[in-house]
């Protein structure tokens, strides 16, 4: 028996899902034009699932100061900081973390994955308890599986199940930590924050909260769900990355604790992990700069998610609860989610095909993530482009036959009359996925 033979299982699904069409986790871009298009196949795609939450991957500053460090610094450190020490950026990002999270500390991760990991896994140890919400990110599952302390899910967003989990183990010695999210990548729906940092106080419990998804989105200053719900002071942890809203790569955890920085010679992950190269320190200095100065940025993408979620859910979709910048449509079978997502495809329309058992409840889900940078028209030709595809495969019932001034995607022929601006979708001529990233 072969070593990989374990995984044959695995190969077949794949096999079955790319001879389907396309094949869901190679996409391969000819060229990313902006943040909210890219050439694909000698085609213009609209990308409706790269997290690109504010558009600043294609910011001239964040690109002008990451060529500056690049020309100044090298391209990398080839090291992890704990050997090859610390740039000058590397202990000025943390500073400004801090800062922009009123905390006392910071800790800069090579990924968003490695901050949960490293975090998780370090500061619960045994005899301890990890509360986790069960729908939690793969990179939360992972750190807990790392560390020793005992791991515990609770039914999510359930402040009552917590609460009873908690209760459970009044008289067990250890600490607790508390792990939610502030957006949850799946269905775009937030943690009810405020009735989990009850909880948190009553059991005398230490809080995480995973901000990847909403660092930049929500908050007044772009904080966060804890900000937006003015809970702040109960949260303990807060974790976040550079590859949403920041528009890079990386992650961080920021907390007031008064030991916080005994983990920087704790955290295995952070202590043997090569530091990330000036480029990217310089590019998130910038776009939190962005982020500081700039509340259009977060206007601008929550009037976008506003358009698509209303869009699609007058047409009789089935989405998340919540208005958010992620915006998941449920499918009622593999099956047809994997036909729906290669015919956008086709269309010129690029999303996230998330399939069980990645996913809530273990149904197919057609999820896109809303940037800033979409234009108004970008947003409605997607629309328009799934509403036909829905009507076309009976996710959703045709209206009655009329004549509508305004309509852009014929549900009969499958082909828009017309293209029109730089979002325009081309014509479909087909029919083929994804678990958010950290």
């Amino acid at each position: 028996m072969g070593i990989l033979d374990k995984f044959r299982p695995l190969r077949e699904s794949y096999d079955a899902l790319r001879a389907a069409g396309h094949d869901p986790f190679s996409v391969c871009f000819d060229e990313a034009l902006s943040p909210s298009e890219a050439m694909l196949n000698g085609r213009r795609v609209i990308l409706l699932g790269t997290n690109n939450y504010l558009g600043l991957t294609f910011d001239p500053d964040c690109i002008d100061d990451a060529a500056e460090a690049v020309r100044h610094a090298g391209t990398g450190t080839t090291g992890s900081r704990i050997a090859n020490g610390t740039y000058g950026g590397h202990a000025e990002l943390e500073r400004r973390l801090a800062a922009f999270y009123g905390c006392r500390s910071a800790m800069v991760f090579s990924t968003g994955y490695q901050a949960n990991l490293g975090i998780l896994s370090t500061v619960a140890g045994r005899g301890d308890h990890i509360l986790i919400d069960g729908d939690s990110h793969a990179s939360i599952y992972d750190g807990c599986r790392l560390g020793s302390a005992e791991v515990i899910r609770f039914r999510h967003n359930d402040p009552d199940d917590l609460a009873r989990r908690l209760r459970r183990l009044k008289d067990a010695p250890g600490s607790r930590l508390i792990v939610v999210e502030g957006i949850y990548s799946m269905l775009g729906d937030t943690a009810p924050l405020k009735e989990i940092a009850a909880v948190k106080r009553e059991w005398g419990a230490h809080l995480l909260v995973d901000e990847a998804h909403s660092m930049g989105v929500l908050g007044r200053r772009g904080r966060g769900l804890a900000e937006q719900a003015g809970v702040e002071k109960d949260v303990d942890f807060i974790i976040g990355t550079f590859s949403k809203s920041l528009g890079a790569v990386g992650g961080f955890c920021a907390s007031n604790l008064p030991d916080f920085d005994v983990l920087r010679v704790a955290c295995r992950p952070y202590m043997f992990t090569a530091s990330l190269p000036p480029s990217v320190i310089a590019s998130v200095l910038r776009a939190l700069t962005r982020i500081e100065e700039d509340p259009g940025l977060r206007a601008r993408l929550n009037a976008n998610a506003r358009r698509l979620y209303d869009g699609l859910a007058a047409q009789g979709f089935s989405l998340g609860p919540q208005v958010n910048p992620i915006v998941s449509i449920r499918m009622p079978s593999m099956e047809v989610a994997i036909a729906f997502w290669n015919a956008l495809l086709e269309a010129g329309v690029y999303l996230n095909l998330a399939l069980p058992p990645a996913t809530p409840d273990n149904v197919p889900l057609l999820r896109s993530s809303v940037s800033a940078a979409h234009s108004a028209e970008q947003i409605d030709d997607a629309v328009a482009a799934i509403t036909g595809i829905g009507r076309e495969l009976g996710v959703v019932e045709a209206p009655a036959p009329r004549a509508r001034a305004g309509v852009r995607w014929d549900a009969v022929s499958g082909s828009r009359p017309r293209a029109r601006g730089a979002g325009a979708v081309p014509e479909r001529r087909g029919s083929g996925a994804g678990a958010a990233s950290r």
